[in-house]
């Protein structure tokens, strides 16, 4: 039971004796206390009058004496206007010090076979082209969810759904067929990846040409769209890939290869991984023939082309097509087939889709179909939806090949990284083999938390210059701090000073240093409140306040320099529990720590 359970027990334990009620845990508002306000716990007691039947002043009066008299370490407590302010002895806390100074998964909450399953899908590229800034996001957000709700206590499933079907995937193989003289990436030196993409950027370049020339000829611009011969080639194209032709499917799977194989790259780059990968072309076949037996069961409708609808009115939304006229798939009907698929296949009592705000209308209407097919398992579902990534210069656009290229964009954060370290002077002494693993873990780590430090739910304006800053709110500040406090270690090691040995817990701390220690107990508590909102964001904004706050003390108080050896010991202590944290929670937000720096 930790303090803030000891404190709602005794609480409980309160009422009943001095008022006679029977109270849960759950009914008290227990608070950490704001700050410039002495204590560490607050309790707001207007809402528990109704079962004192007393004053307001009486009430917490007597709900003080009560805690300070059964806690120990409740050294004393104070009332400012109906909030009673609960102060925590200085000898907790340094005994947490004592305790937790080399538990490396301080935080961590171990899961087991009874631990709730929760599987998480990020990532969900297309194979018409490579991954861009957009699908950055996307993979460090799914990926550092995924590790904290893990290290919340969950079993965790990271999947991938690669789009690898479809009108998009068919353009980008036209192009190749009909201008790619036989391109290959070892051809062209190109990553597979880049080769498939530059043909899908081929494809509308060509096809705006054509509508220019319909144009010419009297047509709208709606009706030139419609009939150009490029995309009716492209959508026969995709009617043969769903027959099996087998020129069709040999292009596509070679093609697909290609892709793949580029895919791999950047996300090693990344450092992201997967449990199960799934793929379209693999899944539309079930999520057609769920569609049709919803349409045998009259929950669907078909219309007199031939496509099949979902009627969506009555609940306020729309109708949306399931099946083409034509019998081919859309990304709703594999998405059908894919949600039956791993409910099927995985024990889950929560699947999260983490994928762009642009995609709120299609997981509304994917939960409410599954729900009328009769998938009550549809309630478990939960769309992470996440803001968009904006550049200086404006909106990216993939089919124009206008799209921050990923694999260009972590080269160009290396190259940053190693400009700025070299010109601060950062690594001197390094060999070269040194220095190139150090500019890559400062870059990743200054785009990783670049990102994930903001609110999911917002977009956001990316800025490779200022990710890559040695002073605020920065991965790199971050890791260069993590590396100060591995250096003083590292002196102390030398200097044949064991800083694991316990230290006299009767020594006087300073605000800054018990303001620190109580930070770092609220570290279990951040893990699990970033996991149940599945927001990194809320772990940076932890792990940031910490690194400020250790700077401070840095620069305020002696370490090794501290003539009183107990103190000496304590702030090796506090120093070793504060690098553990930073190790800790970057690691959840899957960024590397350098040991120098």
């Amino acid at each position: 039971m930790n303090l803030q359970e000891n404190i709602l027990s005794t609480l409980s334990k309160a009422f009943n004796e001095l008022f006679n009620v029977e109270l849960g845990a759950e009914i008290f508002n227990l608070q950490y206390t704001r700050e410039r306000i002495k204590g560490d716990f607050t309790l707001n007691v207007f809402p528990l009058l109704r079962f004192t039947k007393k004053s307001v002043d009486e009430s917490t009066q007597e709900l003080g004496e009560y805690v300070k008299a059964n806690l120990d370490y409740v050294a004393n407590f104070n009332i400012i206007k109906g909030f009673l302010n609960f102060e925590i002895e200085q000898n907790y806390w340094l005994k947490f010090a004592n305790l937790e100074g080399n538990n490396e998964n301080y935080g961590y909450v171990e899961s087991n076979t009874d631990s709730e399953n929760i599987m998480i899908e990020y990532s969900s590229p297309n194979t018409n082209k490579p991954l861009h800034l957009g699908h950055i996001r996307n993979n460090l957000l799914g990926f550092s969810v995924a590790e904290i709700v893990k290290a919340s206590g969950k079993n965790v499933v990271k999947v991938n759904l690669v789009n690898d079907r479809g009108i998009h995937i068919c353009k980008s193989m036209l192009a190749w067929q009909k201008w790619g003289n036989g391109a290959t990436p070892e051809s062209e030196n190109k990553k597979g990846d880049k080769l498939v993409g530059d043909y899908y950027v081929l494809f509308d370049k060509k096809y705006k040409e054509e509508i220019a020339e319909l144009e010419k000829t009297g047509l709208s611009e709606d009706v030139a769209k419609k009939s150009t011969k490029l995309l009716a080639e492209a959508q026969e194209m995709l009617r043969k890939w769903e027959s099996s032709d087998n020129e069709v499917v040999s292009l596509w799977k070679t093609m697909n290869e290609w892709v793949y194989k580029g895919f791999d790259e950047t996300y090693k780059k990344l450092g992201v991984d997967f449990d199960k990968i799934y793929y379209e072309s693999e899944t539309y076949k079930l999520g057609k023939s769920i569609v049709l037996k919803g349409l045998e069961d009259t929950i669907l409708e078909k219309q007199e082309d031939g496509s099949i609808w979902a009627d969506l009115t009555e609940d306020g939304l729309d109708k949306k097509i399931l099946l083409r006229s034509d019998g081919t798939s859309v990304y709703m009907t594999q998405d059908i087939g894919t949600a039956h698929q791993r409910f099927s296949e995985y024990d889950i009592s929560k699947h999260v889709y983490v994928v762009g705000n642009e995609q709120n209308y299609h997981f509304q209407v994917l939960k409410l179909v599954l729900k009328k097919l009769g998938h009550n398992w549809s309630d478990d579902i939960f769309h992470l939806s996440y803001g968009m990534v904006e550049l200086p210069e404006g909106k990216m656009k993939s089919r124009e090949g206008t799209v921050v290229d990923a694999d260009d964009l972590i080269a160009e954060m290396i190259n940053t990284a190693k400009e700025k370290s070299e010109e601060l002077g950062k690594l001197e002494g390094y060999s070269n083999e040194e220095k190139e693993k150090v500019y890559k873990t400062i870059a990743m780590g200054a785009l990783k938390y670049f990102i994930l430090k903001v609110d999911p739910k917002k977009s956001m304006m990316f800025n490779p210059n200022e990710s890559i800053d040695f002073n605020g709110n920065t991965g790199p500040f971050i890791q260069y701090t993590y590396a100060r406090i591995n250096s003083i270690l590292r002196k102390a090691n030398s200097q044949d000073i064991n800083i694991l040995d316990d230290f006299n817990e009767s020594i006087n701390l300073s605000d800054k240093e018990s303001s620190i220690l109580k930070n770092i107990y609220r570290f279990p508590e951040i893990i699990q409140e970033a996991a149940a909102a599945y927001s990194p964001a809320l772990l940076s904004t932890y792990i940031y306040n910490l690194v400020k706050e250790y700077n401070q003390f840095y620069h305020d108080f002696y370490i090794l320099g501290e003539e009183n050896q107990d103190l000496k010991m304590f702030r090796l202590r506090l120093s070793k529990l504060t690098a553990n944290t930073i190790k800790s929670a970057m690691q959840l937000l899957g960024i590397d720590v350098p040991e120098r720096m």
